[in-house]
């Protein structure tokens, strides 16, 4: 199991930065947390978002590629309707190369109306459209058919489709399947034996929503306003577009009320060290985990918590796994 972070790369206006600083102390991130021993990098994509959350997640992983040499480069995920499929492959095949093999194209349908109408397709259609891009992509990247070639064959593919399902299409499809339900665990084994793969290939990976601090009660109230505005951008994106009545604004104070215990409310746990080794190991046990990662930063958070977490995530949960 590879234990890695994951960007999204938002500037929300109450804490808003240049972008060029936004982007560069991202990359800078990258650099430090290959440094110290990360496992994994992973970028993800929206559009439209307000905060500017990253619409290009190949484009970034360019530019972590030319600034690293280890540490692995993820999408999780790519909306693969919102393109052609020749266009997702050559650009993979290019930062493959050039990453020397560390390109995980992680895939995805997304969920947001506007995402969809922006690219002018139709997101009523989007598992199908998916499932045939992730085929086509395999097709040109495994045979060798868009020039440059990748580096990597067979290219390692996953798709991050949720629900029994979901699961069970990537598992026709012969994909990792980034989720770390273990309840999807037996639908996508049945999927790729419908596929007409072997079990043995069954591979999952996935999220898990953990901060590291030495003093988590601390780190959790200064990371409370950063989380309200993640929670309520992804319900606004949800209902955007679809005609139902936007949902009801997530305040911190509910958010506080809420907390299950110090330092965790439902969605997100702040951990020390050795509880997020607790936690990253009870969720994973039993299954054919081969990627977690952890947020990177929420929503904007201070820089003295992302930079903590990073170097705690790195050199004291990651090796103690």
């Amino acid at each position: 199991m590879k234990l890695g972070l994951y960007f999204d790369l938002r500037n929300p206006a109450p804490w808003a930065r240049p972008w060029p600083e936004v982007y560069g102390r991202a990359l800078d991130l990258v650099v430090e947390a290959e440094r110290l021993g990360a496992a994994s990098v992973w970028f993800s994509e929206h559009h439209l978002f307000a905060d500017g959350y990253l619409p290009q997640p190949l484009t970034f992983a360019a530019a972590a590629a030319a600034r690293t040499s280890r540490v692995r480069i993820g999408t999780a995920v790519l909306v693969a309707a919102l393109r052609p499929a020749a266009l997702i492959a050559e650009e993979a095949a290019v930062i493959d190369q050039l990453s020397g093999g560390r390109l995980e194209l992680g895939i995805g349908a997304g969920y947001s109306v506007p995402e969809y109408e922006l690219y002018n397709t139709d997101i009523t259609k989007r598992y199908g459209l998916t499932d045939t891009a992730v085929a086509e992509i395999r097709r040109l990247l495994d045979d060798g058919i868009v020039t440059p070639p990748a580096a990597q064959t067979p290219f390692p593919i996953w798709l991050g489709y949720q629900g029994p399902q979901g699961a069970k299409r990537a598992g026709r499809l012969g994909v990792g399947l980034l989720s770390l339900d273990r309840s999807l665990l037996d639908p996508y084994r049945e999927g790729l034996v419908e596929g007409g793969h072997d079990t043995a290939i069954a591979r999952t990976g996935g999220m898990l929503d953990i901060i590291v601090a030495d003093d988590p009660e601390a780190a959790f109230e200064r990371i409370l306003p950063h989380y309200a505005h993640q929670l309520n951008s992804y319900r606004a994106a949800a209902v955007a577009g679809t005609g139902r009545d936007a949902p009801r604004e997530i305040t911190v104070d509910k958010l506080r009320s809420g907390a299950a215990q110090k330092g965790q409310i439902p969605g997100l746990r702040v951990l020390t060290p050795t509880d997020a080794v607790n936690a990253i190991r009870e969720a994973t046990d039993g299954s054919p985990v081969e990627h977690v990662y952890l947020w990177a930063s929420v929503a904007g958070m201070p820089d003295d918590l992302v930079e903590r977490h990073v170097e705690l995530t790195c050199t004291q949960v990651a090796p103690n796994l």
